[in-house]
């Protein structure tokens, strides 16, 4: 039992034995690999290092190759440009002498034409005291030949000089007249016959009637009424004087105002018609009128504005045109003349290319001064020019109602428009009328005006003053002055007449020879 407990022991020793035995062995054999396994790592690691130590160091060489190899070309550019530097600098420098040598030789040359110019001077200045002496000898013996001074003999040679000039100046500037005028007179005469042909007005103006025909003479005494009340009314309530005469059934109202007229008129005849007359009635019934008349001027205005296709015209210049009804010159309606000159003058515009519109509202509003002219002192065209200005019209249309008259200078296409349109209006045949002594008066201050002209023997107006023939002393007018002459007379007619239309002015030079065959 011991042994068997003995062997037992044993064998448990014998196999703890062996196993430390083989457990160290193994232990031995890992470390042994382990150490194998560092030593490879290492050596391997060595040799990577190593191989990376040598391609940094070849990387390295690389570039500082590169880089010498950059810096060689920079310094090779730099020294080539600075060769090229050198090159250009050595040649402005031949550039400079040659220059240098160019300029000391000029300025040898300069003192030289110097030297030769200061004796040059020296020989002028000499032979210039000798002409100065020869000079003066031959005028002494011009002098003695003429029996003429210097100061005559000049005298008398500009006058000469003028003389041809004048005669020369007179011929071009006749010349370029008659050119311009051929053309210009052309252009203008298709413009104006165009504009006439297609305006189509009434050729005889109407007359404000200032006459009342009454039923009956009876009723002249009903409108002087007990002790002149009921005409003493009329007068302050209308402004107009009543003339009851002789005439019969008739009663003639007077007053400077066409308006006053009309309003006076309506009044008394419905006065009449109504049979009721007494101060009462009477300034009843005129305050009516002059209410209805206000309304009336207001549709004539804006019937004229309408008709002639103007729009946005301030409605008291509306109203202005309506008065223009009742107001005439030289016994030409004004309203109608207005419309006459608005069409003319969009027709003419059209034809020259501008605008029609403002043409058209210009030749409208070009008289509007004449409605208030009775009350407000200065030329109609000044006045109707500072209407229209207050009433917000632009500076162009008044400029234009302004310069109708040349009251201010025209400067301005429309301006002259205006004025062509206002002259073919008022010189068409019946458009106007004019007193016999006014008429005769301005003949014989037409043909006094030419006669006062040197040279001229007769002057006669003809075509009603439309044109006038003056004519002239051969001997003492030749042809160039007599066109001068023609000129001077037409400017003075416009600058010392006033007159409708154009004046013609016709120089007449006749040159007769007499002899006698014996």
């Amino acid at each position: 039992m011991t042994a068997h407990i003995l062997i037992g022991v044993a064998g448990i020793l014998a196999g703890a034995a062996g196993g430390y035995l083989l457990n160290r062995y193994a232990t031995a054999k890992h470390l042994s690999d382990s150490k194998d396994l560092a030593q490879r790592i290492v050596g391997e690691a060595r040799k990577e290092a190593e191989a990376l130590k040598k391609e940094v160091r070849l990387q390295a060489q690389d570039e500082i190759f590169a880089q010498k190899k950059e810096q060689e070309r920079e310094f090779k550019d730099r020294d080539q440009a600075v060769k090229r530097q050198e090159a250009r600098l050595q040649e402005k420098e031949e550039r400079l002498e040659h220059k240098l040598e160019k300029v000391a030789q000029k300025e040898q040359e300069v003192i030289d034409l110097e030297k030769r110019l200061i004796k040059q001077e020296k020989g002028l200045a000499e032979k210039e005291e000798a002409l100065e002496t020869q000079a003066d000898e031959h005028e002494r013996r011009l002098e003695e030949i003429s029996g003429l001074t210097k100061d005559e003999a000049r005298d008398r040679l500009m006058e000469e000089i003028e003389s041809r000039t004048r005669h020369e100046a007179a011929k071009m500037v006749r010349a370029i007249e008659v050119e311009a005028k051929e053309n210009a007179s052309k252009k203008a005469k298709e413009i104006l016959s165009l504009a006439l042909q297609r305006y189509a007005g009434d050729y005889a103006g109407e007359q404000t009637v200032t006459a009342v025909t009454l039923p009956s003479e009876d009723m002249k005494g009903r409108i002087i009424g007990r002790e002149g009340r009921n005409i003493r009314a009329l007068e302050a309530a209308t402004g107009v004087d009543l003339i009851i005469d002789d005439t019969p059934e008739t009663v003639v109202l007077s007053a400077f105002s066409p308006l006053r007229r009309e309003v006076a008129k309506q009044s008394l005849e419905r006065l009449i018609h109504d049979g009721r007359i007494h101060p009462a009635r009477i300034e009843d019934i005129v305050r009516k009128v002059e209410q209805e008349m206000d309304v009336k001027l207001r549709e004539i205005g804006e019937q004229a504005t309408f008709d002639v296709g103007v729009h946005g015209i301030h409605p008291d210049l509306v109203k202005y045109l309506g008065q223009l009804h009742y107001r005439t010159s030289f016994s030409q309606n004004v309203l109608q003349h207005s419309l006459e000159v608005a069409f003319l003058c969009g027709i003419m515009a059209a034809e020259l290319g501008l605008d029609e519109r403002i043409a058209k509202r210009a030749g409208l509003l070009h008289d509007i001064g004449k409605a208030v002219d009775h009350e407000v002192e200065g030329p109609h065209a000044v006045i109707g020019a500072d209407l229209a200005k207050k009433h917000g019209e632009s500076k162009e249309i008044v400029h234009a109602i302004a310069a109708h008259h040349e009251d201010v200078p025209p400067q301005s296409i429309l301006a002259n428009l205006v004025q062509a349109a206002d002259s073919l209006s008022g010189a068409r045949p019946g458009a106007r009328k004019e007193l016999l002594e006014n008429y005769v008066k301005r003949l014989e201050e037409l043909e006094n005006l030419a006669t006062g002209f040197n040279g001229v023997s007769k002057a006669y107006a003809i075509q009603a003053g439309r044109e006038i023939r003056v004519m002239v002393d051969s001997e003492k007018v030749n042809d160039e002055t007599t066109y001068m002459l023609c000129k001077n007379i037409a400017n003075k007619i416009e600058t010392n007449m006033t007159y409708p239309g154009q004046i013609r002015v016709t120089v007449i030079r006749e040159k007769r020879a007499v002899d006698y065959a014996k």
